[in-house]
């Protein structure tokens, strides 16, 4: 297995026949019953659901069996299709489709991507199942399985772990698991080949170059990063701030790059100081921070220590969770999440409406909200 920042590759096994006997007690049961459901199936033949789906999608691909509504059908030669069977296009062949959605917290930040996926998914008449999971878990695989087998989900949208050990084995048996699947804020490639799986994801680098731009253009010769030590979006925030810093010729050793623990860690208020003591070393004059937790963490620590903000230290804060509610309301990178989640629930139901589109990768820019935090620097 091999990675690259986010994108988890390893090489794709060998998809040998269906096994023979259950090949051919599927077919005999649908010769038998004509039309049956995914779940009959499955408890009929011993099999797991995910199972009975590839089986099928290979039947199906041979011309022997087609989806119709709530099951699957055998094809008989010189049948005429049934107005069940008669494909459908565009919007009205998702209606009553159930997409599963996984993402790694329920309190902060995905909320709002979330209220996006159902809001889309009930213009479409389809239905949301939400489930969370952690940044701390070590298989992510588990809860996806409940969804596909036991809820009977039409397609996946998720936000896998990309650091867990599982990883590579997770983003396999997605690939595999015969339903569309979207990642949301993160990107794979599966197969020797290295192809890619559709995704939905913000372009962090570009919020993050949006904010160092505006400090320079209000003077800031030194603009700082603060990262949070947790955050799977920390490589592309860094990514943005050096791009940034080349643009503007600015050296990023002139300045401090920090990376801060969370508020579990009693390390974390004298790394806070190390922070401001830098800052006052390198003569820097902004700090970009990652995440809203962070850049609240420091400005309260300026006020501890009678420094002024934006007066003797300009703060931009990335996520834009909560931060225009603290006083003095930060500077803010905002990622689009309610247009993630959307356009998320659009790439599944575009899979769904034509599984034979090329692959999509949507990105989606944040926006810089400018408030009270930032200033020109004092001469």
């Amino acid at each position: 297995m091999t990675r690259r920042g986010n994108a988890v590759s390893r090489p794709e096994a060998p998809r040998g026949p269906l096994q023979a006997a259950r090949r051919q007690h599927l077919l005999e049961a649908l010769q038998r019953d004509g039309w049956m459901r995914i779940s009959d199936l499955s408890r009929r033949l011993g099999a797991a659901p995910v199972t009975i789906r590839r089986d099928l999608a290979q039947l199906a691909a041979e011309g022997l069996v087609q989806r119709v509504h709530g099951g699957v059908a055998l094809i008989e030669p010189g049948d005429p299709p049934t107005p069940e069977e008669e494909p459908t296009t565009g919007l009205d062949s998702l209606s009553g489709r159930t997409l599963g959605m996984l993402v790694p917290s329920l309190d902060y930040y995905w909320p709002d991507v979330a209220r996006g996926a159902e809001e889309a998914a009930r213009e479409l008449d389809m239905r949301v199942v939400l489930r969370g999971s952690s940044y701390d878990t070590e298989d992510d695989t588990p809860q996806l399985t409940r969804l596909v087998d036991r809820m009977g989900v039409d397609a996946l949208i998720v936000v896998p772990r990309m650091d867990a050990p599982t990883a590579g084995r997770t983003i396999d048996w997605l690939a595999h698991i015969g339903v569309p699947v979207v990642l949301l804020e993160r990107s794979a490639t599966v197969g020797a080949h290295h192809a890619v799986m559709e995704s939905v994801v913000t372009d962090h680098a570009l919020g993050a170059a949006m904010a160092v731009r505006h400090l320079t253009s209000l003077g800031h010769r030194r603009v700082g990063l603060v990262l949070d030590a947790n955050s799977p979006t920390r490589p592309h925030v860094r990514r943005g701030w050096l791009d940034a810093a080349a643009e503007c010729d600015m050296n990023p050793q002139d300045t401090l790059e920090a990376v801060i623990p969370d508020i579990r860690s009693p390390d974390r208020d004298a790394l806070l100081d190390q922070v401001l003591d830098r800052c006052r070393e390198t003569a820097t004059t902004a700090l970009l921070v990652h995440a809203d937790a962070e850049a609240i963490a420091l400005v309260q620590r300026c006020e501890e220590r009678h420094l002024t903000v934006p007066g003797d230290l300009s703060i931009v804060a990335y996520d834009d969770e909560v931060v225009g509610l603290f006083s003095p309301p930060l500077t803010a990178v905002r990622p689009p999440r309610r247009s993630i989640g959307r356009a998320a629930v659009r790439l599944v139901a575009d899979r769904l409406a034509d599984p034979d589109r090329p692959t999509h990768r949507v990105v989606i820019s944040p926006s810089l909200r400018i408030r009270e935090s930032t200033a020109a620097p004092r001469v």
